[in-house]
């Protein structure tokens, strides 16, 4: 019996706004983020995750997951990303809730990889 293929992760983006006087501060907390916060997070699924801070507080995030309600949820289970949050939250405009509970998902609008598999399914190495 032939085995399901797994699911590809699929890309997330996500907007947030980090108080602009406070963005150096962000960066600097983001350069060395808690060992455990960053297990937690490959243990839930987010996978490439990359956040983007700009000098006026636009914050992007980006990550792949398979299953981004599951990824979501193994975090909210998790006591670290609880208190990371807390520790975060002064540092974002406009939110009553955690970023992680608040951040506005961006929709993919193109994919070069994508298109270019699509093209051509099965490429000459």
């Amino acid at each position: 019996m032939a085995s399901t293929p797994a699911a590809a992760p699929a890309p997330v983006c996500f907007r947030l706004r980090v108080r602009p006087e406070l963005v150096t501060a962000y960066r600097e907390r983001h350069a060395a983020v808690w060992p455990e916060m960053l297990h937690a997070l490959a243990e839930t699924g987010w996978l490439d995750y990359r956040i983007f801070v700009a000098d006026d507080g636009t914050c992007i995030g980006t990550f792949r997951a398979v299953d981004l309600e599951a990824s979501l949820a193994g975090m909210a289970e998790r006591d670290v990303n609880a208190r990371w949050q807390a520790e975060m939250q002064p540092f974002f405009e406009g939110l009553e809730r955690p970023a992680d509970e608040s951040f506005e998902l961006i929709p993919l609008a193109f994919d070069l990889d994508a298109q270019l598999a699509a093209l051509d399914p099965h490429p000459r190495s």
